[in-house]
């Protein structure tokens, strides 16, 4: 009997590793280094915990808040007890759009968090009026030129340092 070829130990399903071309990296699990990135700002771990702090109290906050809610709603037996408890969650709704709106005009005009309370009016655009006023006050303009008269184009710009010099030996003499 003739001998058969023995099949390659490779089969077409299988993936056989790749080497990338030069000068390219070979994809990892989508995490990028920041040697790849140098433009990219490492944060100090410190702010990142602090974040990640506040983020998971605020988290908290809402989910005290929703069961305070669904326990409102669950004791709600009567019409009434349910339009209440609607009600209180209307008010505290436009309450919370009333200070995000306060809070982003405050922004824009970059008021201090203080005087965003201060603002009035109902309207984003009364909001607007009311915050440039706020502004004039906390940041007076800047100046137009901070040169303080003395610029180059000022006066004469036909000037000779050698005639200069020489205008200035003859009046010692």
């Amino acid at each position: 009997m003739p001998e058969q070829e023995t099949p390659s130990t490779e089969t077409p399903n299988e993936e056989t590793p790749q080497t990338p071309p030069e000068g390219e990296t070979p994809q990892g699990d989508g995490a990028e280094s920041t040697e790849e990135n140098p433009q990219e700002e490492t944060v100090p771990p410190e702010v990142l915990r602090k974040e990640l702090t506040d983020a998971r109290a605020e988290a908290a906050n809402y989910r005290v808040r929703l069961r305070e809610t669904e326990a409102k709603f669950a004791n709600a037996k009567t019409p009434e007890e349910f339009e209440a408890a609607v009600n209180e969650l209307k008010a505290q709704n436009e309450a919370l759009e009333r200070q995000i709106l306060l809070n982003n005009v405050a922004a824009k005009f970059e008021l201090p968090p203080a005087l965003a309370k201060r603002l009035t009016g109902s309207t984003p655009e009364e909001l607007e009026a009311d915050a440039k006023e706020l502004q004039k006050l906390v940041a007076p303009p800047a100046p137009e030129s901070l040169g303080g008269g003395l610029t180059p184009s000022d006066g004469d710009t036909d000037f000779d340092p050698v005639k200069a010099a020489r205008a200035a030996r003859r009046r010692r003499y």
